[in-house]
């Protein structure tokens, strides 16, 4: 595969503020468990909130920055009893591209805080991108 023309270059648009900090004591998702988190957005990027309402869902795109890059094949959830599976079909954050992909409700905004709930980022995660769920075809075009 030829290199690509350009650099891909990704600019952080904000940080996870969480109580969870150890990798280990993190769940492997969202719904088994994690804590409500605060995004921040930096002053820059505020401006990009505006439509986002308490209630709705969100999906937010973190950069794993602790996660390994090398890896290529892993145990779905670590769990050993599985067979080894390429990176690719699981949700590992280990991967040569660790973006991470949460679904995740918006509880309160403040400003350019988001909380939200069931996000399984580590303190200090840096944030890539914020996207609104869909659930069909809307009129407004988003």
């Amino acid at each position: 595969m030829p290199p690509p023309d350009r650099d891909i270059v990704l600019e952080p648009i904000g940080v996870v503020v969480s109580p969870l900090t150890d990798p280990a004591q993190a769940p492997k998702q969202g719904f088994l468990g994690a804590p409500e988190a605060t995004i921040i957005v930096d002053e820059r990027f505020a401006p990009g909130l505006d439509g986002i309402a308490v209630g709705d869902e969100v999906v937010v795109l973190t950069w794993l920055d602790r996660a390994s890059r090398d890896v290529l094949r892993t145990h779905p959830r670590d769990e050993l009893t599985v067979p080894e599976r390429g990176v690719f079909s699981t949700r590992s954050p280990a991967r040569p591209n660790p973006i991470g992909l949460h679904r995740v409700p918006v509880l309160e905004i403040d400003g350019r805080q988001l909380v939200v709930g069931d996000l399984e980022a580590l303190d200090g995660t840096p944030v890539v991108d914020i996207k609104p769920v869909l659930h069909g075809p809307r009129e407004d075009g988003a």
